[in-house]
């Protein structure tokens, strides 16, 4: 008899709260969303301690399948090796039903865990993405730019004369097709990457930063590259050091 494969179900975090309560966490992951995570016992998580606090947010109005400690959770990041998917995926051809979970937010968008979903499909493993919160998406509606096209580049160079050469192609793209672009910065180095931006976009370009979205410290504020720069000459720079950020240009 052939066992049939289980389901690989895309399990959407919170956006880095740790400390919320079960009516708070309610109003960012869905119910049944919830009802069918603490149903299953085995998951592949980017970071195995955040998913243990996110499974204990979980328990507080839905009982976990198994105690904490009993429930198997492996890692899948950056540092994961192309060879070990086999293993991770192994439990799911044998029927059993896993969740995939991102640090933060929804799995396999700027997350490695899209090589697992990849070698899911190659094999007959049914996905289901559940709803969630993307930073991504929340900050391309908050922010007031070009909602019909848009694209995530991920982070940019560390290197100042690399990060300004990147700005300005990625602010010249945007001109061009009149696209939103995106990107994501190391939060300690928020600070440094609000003034390369203010520095190198042309006075008119929109930059919006988005921070903590949708934890009670959110901000969401979208300038032109000419008012950034005023606020941070006069020392009034966003509150964002070490709180995750998504930053967005659009070229006038």
């Amino acid at each position: 008899m052939t066992t049939l494969p289980g389901t690989l179900y895309l399990i959407p975090n919170t956006l880095g709260a740790s400390d919320l309560g079960a009516d708070a966490l309610a109003h960012i992951i869905p119910e049944q969303v919830q009802a069918i995570t603490s149903g299953l016992d085995y998951f592949v998580a980017e970071n195995a301690k955040t998913a243990r606090a996110f499974l204990k947010l979980i328990a507080l109005r839905h009982p976990l399948a198994k105690p904490l400690q009993e429930i198997t959770i492996a890692e899948l990041n950056v540092n994961t090796p192309a060879q070990a998917l086999a293993a991770l995926l192994a439990p799911l051809l044998a029927g059993k039903n896993a969740g995939l979970v991102s640090e933060a937010g929804v799995p396999a968008v700027a997350d490695p865990g899209a090589d697992l979903v990849r070698l899911a499909h190659q094999h007959g493993v049914a996905v289901r993405p559940l709803v969630g919160p993307s930073s991504l998406l929340l900050a391309v509606m908050a922010s007031g730019l070009n909602g019909q096209s848009f694209a995530f580049n991920g982070y940019l160079p560390t290197d100042a004369a690399l990060r300004a050469k990147r700005i300005k192609d990625l602010e010249q793209r945007s001109r061009a097709e009149k696209q939103t672009q995106l990107f994501i910065e190391t939060p300690y180095r928020n600070a440094a990457m609000l003034e390369a931006l203010s520095a190198n976009c042309q006075g008119g370009t929109l930059i919006c930063v988005a921070t903590d979205l949708s934890l009670p410290s959110e901000s969401i504020k979208t300038l032109s590259g000419a008012q950034w720069k005023s606020l941070l000459g006069a020392g009034k720079g966003p509150d964002f050091h070490k709180k995750p950020t998504v930053f967005l240009l659009l070229a006038q």
